[in-house]
């Protein structure tokens, strides 16, 4: 009968930002390696345990011997195996012997087609292996997997040295109530555990049977031993102390504090009120990563001066822990305080001959060079987009300044925080000030834009001169490398221009990036790169947006240098598409194409002449060609494409009626022309907002 088996290591506090990874690395590589061995049934579960100071899984439906197998193995090929004689070679008896079948005759053996050529088989039924076999070979490729951070070597009792993440105590294996026999780290296998260090009673914790494992830990030795449910009872007790304000609680935060902790309580601590003159932006930086506590803020996200911390100690008098814990955020604050006021005293202005001393690239030169070229470009940028000039060029001449801060040196993810801080304090202007955190935006997939014209400005300079300056020392990325982040930056920049319907084309953008390189003798424009590979993810951007292939293709083939509607030209596209009369003409469009395609034909074909149109089809189209334009024309040049495409629809049953009665390509030259101008314009009107031929499957 099958039952449910129960795998523990008993470790010293094990590394807590890879906690878990091993528990899950543990779980399933166990999981897995039983499963090969055909030790699972088909409805076993897996799951996973891990707590600071253990690692475990639970599998149900466990087998404790693997059923026997009918293995088939190929012997020799046929013409190997006997003589001419049809007499069995010594290859065969050597063959035979190797496999530990010295006693089968050729009788015995299946001859079967293999290939171009017959060869025996023997088929044998293997007998299963117990359990402990099994295991013990998962167990030994699980450790061995482990995505362990740093090794370190340890002694055990007996003299032996083991190499492990940390030092391992116990190893439990049972399948139902029976110990499974098996060693790892030199350990050999038991039933017990021990519960937690300060809150357990001290004695080893029997496991009667895997399925008692959860709450015999949780009521006998204070431990959650699932890390998900540690990190839910967190979630849960840090937003019930929270009351009336917002607790502030990263997923990234959790998982570690959850992986500190067993038994997890949640404690509320104050600091000082003055504290709070620090920009919070710090104050909850060195809270989160220091110390590993929890801010609250108010409704209006303003921090408070309490906060949260989770304690692996439960007690009714909690206020000897409360205490310490606000005597050692205490210090930490005060170096946030300190180098706030520090940083004060001189102006973002007075840093910039510092920029001089930063290299950014040994091929770009530095920082300050770097600058300069971001300042060109914001300025360029902005007199193309109507914005205020010396603000942009100003905002990017300072958005690089509080890197030299003492703030920014301390927490490297405050860059550009505080530069709009220190700008403030300056007295800059305001949307200088913004810039200067702005200029970074978006920094991540679903990051906001900047919020103001300069920071827009800055914000595309900065990315702009990154893409083209790196792309041209040869630095694009790879399949698997970007170490510039240039596919970040570049969704970047066709973000802005898509959700602020920026009116001006990427190879203007480009051209004024790439011209700010002009001193440097040995540069290479990659523009034409930079541009194609732009389109690329634009392509991904427009398909994560709903539309698909074929459409986001139909507008893309219009090779579009702006994208300030590009979106309203794709809905357009998505209406088009649903209407009866677009597969037909977007087969018809595709037809013309691919005749104009073969033609030659070339903007001087010239008019449509009345004369020469002899077919009653052709009269027809040249007449609703002539009616539509107008509508079409005025549609279009009010911004309704979809109005646009719509007007086009009319033509369906005038188009399929020219194609079925007409010859395009006519002996006579005249006619054929005349009739390749007709297609020319109505190839041209009907491709205004996008290729439809595109939509054709």
């Amino acid at each position: 009968m099958n039952q449910t088996l129960l795998v523990e290591l008993l470790t010293e506090e094990l590394p807590p930002k890879a906690l878990v990874k091993l528990g899950a690395a543990f779980a399933s590589g166990i999981a897995n390696g039983l499963k090969a061995r055909d030790f699972l049934a088909e409805g076993s579960i897996t799951t996973a345990f891990a707590t600071p100071r253990r690692l475990a899984v639970m599998i149900t439906e466990v087998r404790a011997t693997s059923p026997d197998k009918s293995i088939r193995e190929k012997v020799l090929p046929v013409s190997v195996a006997l003589d001419a004689d049809g007499m069995p070679t010594a290859p065969l008896a050597k063959k035979l012997a190797a496999m530990g079948r010295s006693d089968v005759t050729v009788a015995q053996l299946e001859r079967a087609a293999d290939g171009k050529a017959d060869s025996f088989f023997y088929t044998y039924t293997a007998q299963g292996s117990a359990l402990a076999i099994g295991l013990q070979a998962s167990l030994d490729e699980a450790l061995a997997r482990l995505p362990i951070p740093k090794l370190m070597s340890y002694q055990r009792p007996d003299g032996g040295t083991v190499q492990f993440v940390r030092p391992a105590h116990s190893l439990i294996a049972l399948l139902g109530e029976a110990i499974v026999p098996v060693r790892a780290l030199g350990l050999a296998s038991g039933r017990t555990t021990l519960g937690h260090r300060f809150l357990g009673s001290g004695a080893e914790i029997a496991i009667t049977h895997p399925v008692n494992y959860a709450g015999l830990l949780e009521n006998a030795g204070k431990v959650i031993a699932s890390a998900d449910q540690r990190k839910q009872a967190i979630r849960a007790a840090l937003l019930d102390a929270a009351g009336a304000d917002q607790v502030l609680m990263p997923e990234a935060l959790l998982d570690e504090v959850a992986a500190l902790v067993e038994w997890p309580v949640v404690y509320a601590c104050h600091f000082e009120d003055e504290f709070l003159a620090v920009p919070q932006e710090c104050l909850i930086l060195t809270m989160q990563t220091n110390q590993k506590y929890f801010a609250l803020t108010d409704a209006a996200g303003k921090l408070r001066s309490r906060f949260l911390i989770v304690s692996n100690i439960a007690t009714s008098d909690p206020q000897h822990i409360i205490g310490g814990n606000e005597r050692v955020v205490r210090p930490r604050l005060s170096d946030a305080k300190f180098f706030f006021e520090q940083d004060k005293k001189k102006s973002l202005e007075a840093r910039l001959p510092l920029l001089a001393n930063v290299v950014y690239h040994n091929k770009l030169g530095t920082q300050a060079e770097r600058t300069e070229r971001v300042t060109r470009l914001a300025g360029a940028i902005a007199r193309r987009l109507g914005y205020d000039m010396l603000l942009a060029e100003r905002g990017a001449m300072l958005a690089k300044a509080d890197l030299l801060t003492d703030m920014v040196g301390e927490f490297p993810e405050l860059q550009g925080i505080m530069g709009t801080y220190y700008a403030r304090h300056d007295g800059e202007h305001e949307e200088v000030a913004l810039a200067a955190s702005e200029h970074y935006q978006p920094r991540f997939a679903g990051d906001a834009l900047p919020s103001t014209a300069t920071g827009t400005a800055v914000a595309l300079a900065d990315k702009l001169e990154t893409l083209v300056g790196i792309w041209s020392i040869g630095l694009a990325p790879t399949g698997d490398k970007d170490p510039f982040a240039l596919r970040r930056h570049a969704l970047g920049v066709l973000r802005m221009l898509l959700e602020k319907r920026l009116p001006v084309a990427i190879s203007e953008l480009l051209a004024d990036a790439a011209s700010v390189f002009d001193y440097r003798g040995d540069f290479k424009d990659p523009s034409a790169d930079v541009a194609a590979f732009m389109i690329d993810r634009l392509r991904g951007i427009l398909r994560e947006r709903g539309f698909s292939a074929n459409e986001v293709e139909a507008v893309l083939a219009q090779h579009p240098d702006r994208l300030d509607d590009i979106v309203q030209r794709l809905d357009a596209v998505k209406a088009f598409a649903e209407l009866p009369e677009s597969a037909s003409l977007a087969a018809a469009n595709k037809r013309i194409t691919n005749i104009l395609k073969k033609t030659d034909v070339g903007a001087d074909i010239g008019a449509v002449s009345a004369e020469l149109l002899q077919e009653g089809a052709e009269r027809t189209l040249a007449a609703s060609v002539a009616r539509v334009r107008p509508e079409v024309d005025a549609a279009f040049e009010r911004g309704d494409f979809a109005g646009t495409l719509k007007t086009l629809a009319q033509l369906r049953d005038d188009v399929d009626g020219f194609f079925n009665d007409v010859m395009v390509m006519d002996q006579d030259l005249a006619l054929r022309n005349n009739r390749l101008a007709l297609l020319s314009q109505l190839h041209a009107m009907m491709n205004r907002v996008a290729d439809i031929s595109k939509l054709a499957t």
